[in-house]
């Protein structure tokens, strides 16, 4: 049987590709083209003499060692992630003990406090610890407020292993740690992705901690660093965009190397 194309279905498609492809085109459009011919002929021109000296002007101005510090705070972040979550995880899977429920509790209970609300004693508390103006002041605070939607991603895709597979490697006399890096591991790809993503989106696109931990220029990162566009004269519109087309380069690689088994784990079928 022959099925009549869907009309509505195409106009919307439609609708929103114009409504996600103009912005792109705009920002990418503006990061070709000089400020003069930006200013002179508006945002939606089509560049008149195509230059790349935004971006090289961009690196000239500091924005490499934003990136560097960047990609330090997000490396550092992912590989506590990594190193905390998953063992975590899996011993709240498997273990039915009070103490281990409670872990998971209070990590849950970090889901509903944002932030901005701990702010102020966060600033005393890494001040006292001599980590203010310091990299590893950002890093603690952005992985500690990953830990609970990781943990609880992570702890979804695990439940979805079958018990028998337990059962098979407790026969073969597997230990738990075995059994762990052999087979919840490999079976929780999905999951790892999952939190990989999203602990990395979260530390490269912190902002409120290193605003408020942060003050020197050696130790300010991309997000902070945008604000060096703007000054008393205006603000350098195409240089700006260039640094944003350069800040979410890493993270969309990223993202479309992993977008299959992020939806996966999103939908906690990381197991099956």
């Amino acid at each position: 049987m022959k099925r009549r194309p869907n009309y509505l279905a195409g106009l919307g498609s439609l609708v929103w590709l114009v409504l996600i492809g103009l912005p792109l085109y705009v920002m990418l459009a503006a990061t070709l083209q000089s400020r003069s011919d930006y200013s002179s002929s508006g945002p939606l021109s089509w560049p008149k003499h195509f230059t790349l000296s935004n971006y090289t002007q961009d690196f000239s101005n500091g924005f490499g060692h934003y990136f560097l510090n960047t990609v330090l705070v997000t490396a550092a972040v992912v590989a506590i992630v990594l190193i905390l979550i998953p063992p975590l995880s899996y011993a709240i899977v498997r273990s039915q003990g009070r103490t281990t429920t409670g872990v998971f509790r209070l990590f849950l209970l970090g889901l509903a406090i944002p932030s901005q609300a701990v702010i102020v004693p966060m600033f005393y508390l890494i001040t006292k610890a001599g980590l203010y103006d310091n990299l590893v002041g950002v890093i603690l605070p952005t992985a500690a407020f990953s830990l609970p939607v990781c943990a609880l991603v992570l702890t979804g895709v695990m439940r979805e292993i079958n018990s028998e597979l337990y059962e098979a490697m407790a026969m073969d006399g597997a230990t738990p740690t075995r059994t762990f890096f052999q087979l919840v591991l490999p079976l929780s790809k999905s999951g790892l992705s999952t939190i990989v993503v999203f602990s990395a989106l979260q530390a490269w696109n912190g902002f409120l901690f290193p605003l408020v931990l942060t003050q020197n220029e050696p130790s300010k990162v991309i997000t902070l660093g945008l604000f060096n566009f703007q000054t008393e004269h205006g603000i350098d519109v195409p240089g700006l965009l260039a640094a944003v087309v350069l800040s979410m380069l890493p993270i969309f690689i990223v993202y479309l190397f992993a977008r299959r088994a992020l939806v996966q784990g999103l939908m906690g079928v990381g197991g099956k």
